[in-house]
C-alpha cells in the first residue's frame, strides 16, 4: 500500500463542471416552458442581515437567473416572530407557481430552525432538510425526494471528475447538520468508507493524511492544512 506521501491529489476545476451543469439545467428548464408551458419556480427565504448568508442567497438567485427559473425572494427582518415566519412558508407551501422553498440558515436564535424546516412542503424541500428527507437518507434502501444541496454537490463533483467513492476511504471535517453529516450519510450510499472528524477526534491529522478522499465542512478556513493533503501541481 502506498504510504500518504507517495499519493498524487487532484485540484477539481469546480467552476467549469457547474457551468456545464446550469448549461444542462438551462436546457431542461427550456424544454418545460415549450412543452408545459411552466418553468420551475424557486422560493429563498432568507432572515436577517448576515453577510454570509446574503452572499449564498444572491449567488442562488444569479444561478436562477442564469438558468431561466422562476425566483421568488423572500427577506425578512431580523426580528421577525417565529410565527410570522412560519406564515410565510405555508404561504409559498400554497403557492402552485412555487416548485421549491430553501429557508437560508442559520436562523436567528428566537426562531426553532427544526420546527421551521419541517413546516415546508415535503414534495418543496428542495434543501433537503425537512425530518422525513433527512430520515430516508440515513436509512439503507430508502431515497429521500431531495438531497441537502452542497452535500450533493460535492459528491457530483467527484462523479464527474471521474473519482469513484466505492471502497474509498473518506474523511469528513465537520458534523453540522448542514453538510458534515449529510454529506458523510451520501458517501456511505455510494459504498465508501467513512470517517467524521470532529472537535473531540483524537490525532486527527493522521486520519487526514490516510484519507484518500477528504471533505472539509468545518466552516473554518485552512483546517485541513495543506501539508496533511499530498499534492501535486
Amino acid at each position: 500500500m502506498a504510504s500518504p506521501s507517495d499519493r498524487k491529489a487532484t485540484i477539481i476545476d469546480g467552476k467549469a463542471i457547474a457551468q456545464t451543469i446550469r448549461s444542462e439545467i438551462a436546457d431542461e428548464v427550456r424544454h418545460l416552458s415549450q412543452k408545459y408551458g411552466k418553468v420551475p419556480g424557486l422560493a429563498v427565504v432568507i432572515v436577517g442581515n448576515r453577510k454570509d448568508s446574503l452572499s449564498y442567497v444572491g449567488m442562488k438567485r444569479k444561478a436562477c437567473a442564469e438558468v431561466g427559473i422562476r425566483s421568488f425572494d423572500m427577506n425578512l427582518p431580523e426580528e421577525v416572530l417565529e410565527s410570522e415566519l412560519i406564515s410565510k412558508v405555508h404561504e409559498l407551501n400554497a403557492n402552485p407557481d412555487v416548485h421549491g422553498i430553501l429557508v437560508q440558515l442559520p436562523l436567528p436564535k428566537h426562531i426553532n430552525e427544526e420546527k421551521v424546516l419541517g413546516e415546508i412542503s415535503l414534495e418543496k424541500d428542495v434543501d433537503g432538510f425537512h425530518p422525513l428527507n433527512i430520515g430516508k437518507l440515513a436509512m439503507k434502501g430508502r431515497e429521500p425526494l431531495f438531497q441537502p444541496c452542497t452535500p450533493k454537490g460535492c459528491l457530483e463533483l467527484l462523479s464527474r471528475s471521474g473519482v469513484s467513492v466505492k471502497g474509498k476511504n473518506a474523511v469528513v471535517v465537520g458534523r453540522s447538520n448542514i453538510v458534515g453529516l449529510p454529506v458523510s450519510l451520501l458517501l456511505l450510499k455510494a459504498d465508501a468508507t467513512v470517517t467524521i472528524v470532529h472537535s473531540r477526534t483524537p490525532d486527527p491529522e493522521r486520519l487526514v493524511r490516510e484519507a484518500d478522499i477528504v471533505i472539509a465542512a468545518a466552516g473554518q478556513a485552512m483546517m485541513v492544512i495543506r501539508f496533511l493533503v499530498a499534492q501535486t501541481f
